[in-house]
């Protein structure tokens, strides 16, 4: 297989991919730089494609597939961004990532603590010396009610770690899993809104789940509850957000992840004026932490995205099954 890779990290990720090719004994190529059709010709001699979150659609699928692409991998869990449709037209089979959920799950709580406890407003006041307490009390998550939206994977890993701070845990899934029998009580959204201190969505992005959480959904949430959302941007509607929040109908937002953030994550773009509103709002609130997309981001998880990556497509080179491939 002759496998080359956008978005290259040199880093963290080139290192993995060498190690990978010395021991799958694969070729491979690379750019720091996402796809786009100006730098089709970079694919050229090569039968799989590894990306980021980049998005993927027919046009350039198209012209991958006339390059002679068949295997197109993402390393990330989410795969919305890829136009699945076209790539099945074109006989491109493509993969996503798995990897421990222990990352993404422990992220979200660390948000959530973070917000019950005003760490944004704490921290920012004492880097100019006011150590004062007033204003500054927080809540306990210890004596909270916690509802977690979605319970895959890392939705049940949530719960698991969860349950060791002794709060009460309400889950709301299309699937409950019997997994979390003794730990979590599955009950309707509505329900699972109306009753939780904290929110936490690991539901994944599809047009079902678009904008599930909405003015609707706020407006049912209790008076101070937070919300936070470790998943897809595309699960909350942003000025919905906004509008509860400067209501003080929320009590905050721990957000890892929003909509437009694309072009955004992950690049340096400290010298650019950025065009995204919603996030410029969100990051101005003092109880809200808004984060770069990097729940994912440790040491092992890196590793197994581009595992995950390289196994998918050489499946797919082999004409294998792959548990790892995504269909329309």
């Amino acid at each position: 297989m002759r496998l080359f890779v956008y978005s290259m990290r040199d880093f963290d990720e080139l290192p993995c991919f060498e190690r990978l090719a010395e021991d799958r004994g694969f070729e491979f190529d690379w750019t720091s730089e996402p796809p786009s059709l100006d730098d089709v010709g970079l694919v050229e001699g090569h039968d799989a494609v590894s990306v980021i979150t980049t998005p993927l659609d027919r046009e350039l699928l198209g012209q991958w597939a006339e390059a002679g692409v068949r295997g197109v991998a993402t390393r990330s869990i989410g795969f919305d961004h890829i136009d699945l449709g076209a790539a099945a037209d074109y006989g491109i089979r493509c993969v996503h990532a798995a990897y421990p959920p222990e990352g993404v799950a422990d992220y979200a709580i660390m948000l959530m603590l973070m917000v019950m406890r005003k760490a944004r407003l704490v921290l920012s006041l004492a880097s100019v010396q006011d150590y004062g307490l007033e204003g500054k009390i927080g809540g306990d998550i210890s004596r909270s009610t916690v509802g977690i939206v979605g319970t895959g994977r890392i939705g049940r890993t949530v719960a698991r770690h969860l349950s060791g701070f002794g709060c009460e845990l309400l889950a709301y899934d299309p699937y409950p899993s019997p997994e979390l029998d003794g730990i979590a009580t599955y009950v309707s959204l509505d329900e699972l809104l109306e009753r939780s201190d904290a929110i936490t969505l690991h539901a994944p992005a599809n047009e079902a789940n678009h904008h599930m959480i909405g003015a609707p959904q706020l407006a049912r949430m209790r008076e101070g509850a937070i919300l936070v959302n470790c998943a897809r941007g595309a699960l909350v509607d942003q000025q919905a957000l906004i509008d509860a929040l400067e209501s003080g109908h929320l009590g905050g937002a721990g957000l890892d992840t929003l909509e437009g953030e694309i072009e955004l994550c992950y690049y340096d773009r400290s010298r650019d004026i950025v065009a995204d509103r919603d996030r410029a709002v969100l990051e101005s609130f003092p109880n809200v932490v808004v984060s770069p997309h990097m729940a994912f981001y440790t040491a092992v998880d890196v590793h197994e995205m581009c595992r995950c990556n390289v196994d998918g497509l050489l499946a797919i080179e082999h004409d294998e099954d792959t548990p790892l491939e995504v269909r329309a």
